[in-house]
């Protein structure tokens, strides 16, 4: 994984860990608030899933975290809020194209002493 895409990721893990606390904790709206303490623990679960696969430097792990979270945002941004089009799907489509995006290639030298990438 490169450092663009270690980027996008893990600025989408972030999203979601902020998400995750404001309908978790922040949350007002004592008819909807249980709903969204759910909602809050999902959002949670696709950090983690991401923070793993950051970790492994996993692109298959990314891949499949961040397809959920980008379909998610495109159901929510239609069925909930437009805007959630641009804060949840909008960053997960980036990340996923970053991680399709080729690699450096390492040359003899460099490759052998582990320097590049």
């Amino acid at each position: 994984m490169h450092t663009v895409s270690k980027g996008l990721v893990g600025l989408v893990a972030l999203l979601h860990l902020a998400f995750f606390v404001y309908e978790s904790f922040f949350w007002r709206d004592e008819a909807t608030r249980l709903v969204m303490v759910n909602q809050g623990f999902y959002n949670a679960f696709l950090a983690a899933g991401l923070i793993w696969a950051l970790r492994r430097q996993a692109k298959d792990l990314a891949t499949f975290f961040l397809a959920c979270i980008l379909v998610a945002g495109l159901v929510g941004g239609w069925t909930a809020k437009p805007v959630i089009y641009a804060i949840q799907a909008l960053p997960a489509f980036l990340a996923l194209v970053s991680l399709r995006l080729p690699t450096a290639r390492r040359s003899g030298a460099a490759h052998a002493a582990g320097m590049l990438g």
